[in-house]
């Protein structure tokens, strides 16, 4: 299947789930977070406000870290600073995010990325929007090495998503079911 055909699939499951279950879920997602090492120690976490029934992650950014949000600015993302009860404006795509005069993150502060996705694979890819947002900041030297989770649902965790070569793998996925870590090295990084 092709990238545009399985984003619509899963999309439109995912917008099917009643409020209840995606509730649910969401809760246990986080809770898998909650209770992994690599949440507990890292101190900067760059997160995302849910949109389009994505796993929603407000449980978590009530812990006591350092949260980031992200804003679109042209074709890349700016990390600012954000706490709960902050507000969040509608941004180009109509995601809440922080206000541009707000604090920026910047890459050494940051010990965890948790990835938004409509689809991931065991392997540790994504399917994203079709934007590359998140493909062109893993790509950057400054990024690349930052541990990343992408999030998604049960029925979004396949064994393989469509792959072309400027897409970057994920160090592990976390459903409602648990968190898997990828245990093997990655292959050389394909050219950004």
């Amino acid at each position: 299947m092709k990238k545009a055909e399985l984003r619509q699939s899963i999309l439109k499951k995912r917008l099917s789930m009643p409020e209840k279950e995606w509730r649910s879920k969401s809760d246990r997602i986080c809770f898998h977070l909650q209770s992994s090492p690599i949440f507990s120690s890292a101190k900067t976490i760059l997160a995302y406000y849910s949109f389009r029934q994505e796993p929603d992650m407000s449980s978590l950014l009530a812990e006591t870290k350092q949260w980031g949000l992200p804003r679109v600015d042209g074709k890349s993302l700016v990390w600012h600073r954000w706490k709960p009860g902050e507000p969040l404006l509608t941004g180009a795509y109509g995601i809440f995010e922080p206000d541009a005069n707000s604090p920026t993150l910047e890459p050494e502060e940051v010990d965890l990325i948790l990835v938004p996705a409509v689809a991931c694979d065991l392997r540790g890819y994504r399917l994203g929007y079709g934007g590359g947002f998140y493909d062109r900041l893993l790509c950057s030297p400054e990024w690349s090495s930052k541990f990343t989770i992408g999030i998604v649902f049960d029925f979004a965790c396949l064994p393989q998503v469509p792959v072309d070569e400027w897409d970057r793998r994920l160090n592990g996925v976390c459903t409602e079911s648990g968190l898997i870590i990828r245990k093997f090295d990655p292959p050389p990084a394909p050219p950004c």
